[in-house]
């Protein structure tokens, strides 16, 4: 049976969740309603869009939730490009955050790949 908590995409996508919300809790309290919660809200969709194309039946609708996860990891990865711009989080932990979901967008166009054969 076809899990999608046993796909490493997902749960390194887990796992980038919880560093988003950890980092921007340092961001400046008149961003909360801006940047913070976009940031939030894209990096939530990317495993819970993952877990709903594989609750879905057929193998066009799983693509097309996986496809809705790669949009939200590429628009998440431009918002920690103007985070780091803005100074919200220091070059270094910006570029970590940047790594890993570098590695999920791939990740995640190897798995639309595979199921598109």
């Amino acid at each position: 049976m076809n899990n999608h908590k046993n796909l490493i995409v997902w749960q390194k996508s887990m796992e980038f969740v919880t560093a988003i919300y950890v980092v921007t809790k340092t961001f400046p309290k008149e961003e909360f309603f801006g940047i913070v919660s976009q940031m939030r809200r894209a990096a939530i969709s990317i495993p819970s869009n993952i877990a709903e194309g594989y609750g879905r039946v057929y193998d066009k609708e799983t693509s097309k939730f996986l496809s809705i996860a790669l949009g939200s990891a590429s628009e998440i990865e431009t918002q920690l490009i103007i985070s780091k711009n803005l100074d919200y989080i220091d070059v270094q932990e910006a570029q970590k955050l940047i790594e890993q979901i570098e590695e999920i967008i791939r990740m995640l166009t190897a798995l639309i790949k595979s199921r598109s054969i």
